[in-house]
């Protein structure tokens, strides 16, 4: 169990975690798990009846799985059904992708919000979490970024998780819907896909390369371990405080991707040459230079505290992807 976790009795089970076959939905499924809370675990269905991390999960004995699809409302509205409590993570969350099809994250991201509120709201939920992003802020117009900082959409993304907020806040505003908003600013930690930079850097050094291949290095990034984020969406969800508004998840720190770059190999014990690859670059206008996290809201109104700093987490990073490298494709650059 987390020990810096203590979760409210505004928290209640069954709790429904969507997205939790994914990176931090898996985290934050099995730290449910180890409060004690009974969870039910919501994953993309497929034929061959995969859940995800889930599948190499200790706990997952003790996780009732529901396989659908966050963009059908019936399967969403059975998942809903008898649960008291909501994260819900589930969404397409790739940016690079979403500048080839903005239209499968408009009917994932935004529609798949509409399902999980209005299922929600019939089945008269005490409280539902949902997921956004320090990408909805764009680059930073001020440091550090509160939540008072305007939404700028500067990818097709980013654009779909500024409105699946507002119609979350709009049930909260509307229906009296007990929602709160969590913006995590860039997460990282073991599970990660490759398509995120740390998990590049570090498969692309451990698998022998001495020339990475790599996309913009000057802009920053507000980088939290994936176990703090997980305490981070528990801490929210159990504070009443919190209804109604959004809030950061992330450190007040920031380091630039090319400074991140060099940290790694240090860690890792390789020298490195860094390649610009042209189709790492996101378009003009949309890349966000600069991100770093006030987190006040998050420390004055819970008990959340970070465990990691970015020197033990990126350590355990390293160390898992090290262990599970066979998982990876380091030389295939995926949107």
């Amino acid at each position: 169990m987390n020990d810096k976790v203590n979760p409210s009795c505004s928290i209640q089970s069954p709790v429904l975690v969507t997205g939790a076959g994914g990176f931090i939905g898996s985290h934050l499924t099995e730290l449910l798990v180890e409060l004690g809370f009974e969870v039910r675990a919501f994953v993309h269905y497929n034929s061959e009846g995969r859940w995800g991390w889930l599948d190499r999960s200790d706990h997952r004995e003790e996780i009732e799985v529901v396989a659908g699809d966050i963009r059908d409302f019936d399967s969403v509205h059975r998942a809903v059904r008898g649960c008291k409590t909501i994260f819900h993570l589930a969404a397409l969350i790739g940016i690079p992708y979403s500048y080839v099809s903005p239209l499968a994250y408009i009917r994932t991201n935004i529609e798949g919000t509409y399902n999980i509120l209005e299922a929600a709201r019939l089945h008269d939920v005490d409280s539902l979490t949902v997921t956004s992003t320090s990408e909805t802020y764009g680059t930073a117009q001020y440091v550090p970024i509160d939540e008072r900082h305007p939404a700028v959409g500067q990818s097709p993304y980013a654009a779909t998780k500024v409105g699946a907020d507002q119609i979350a806040l709009s049930y909260y505003r509307s229906f009296g819907l007990p929602v709160s908003v969590v913006r995590p600013f860039n997460t990282y930690g073991p599970r990660q896909s490759a398509r995120a930079f740390i998990p590049t850097v570090i498969t692309q050094m451990l698998s022998g390369e001495k020339r990475l291949k790599l996309g913009n290095l000057a802009p920053t990034r507000d980088l939290t371990f994936v176990k703090d984020t997980a305490a981070g969406f528990v801490a929210v969800a159990g504070s009443r405080e919190l209804i109604g508004t959004a809030t950061n998840i992330g450190m007040g720190k920031e380091i630039s991707m090319g400074d991140l770059a060099r940290k790694i190999a240090g860690l890792v014990g390789v020298d490195i040459e860094i390649e610009t690859d042209e189709q790492r670059l996101r378009p003009e206008g949309s890349e966000v230079e600069r991100l770093c996290c006030n987190n006040s809201r998050i420390l004055d109104s819970t008990d959340w505290k970070p465990a990691y700093d970015l020197d033990s987490g990126l350590a355990e990073t390293v160390a898992w992807i090290r262990k599970n490298l066979d998982l990876y494709k380091p030389t295939v650059y995926s949107v």
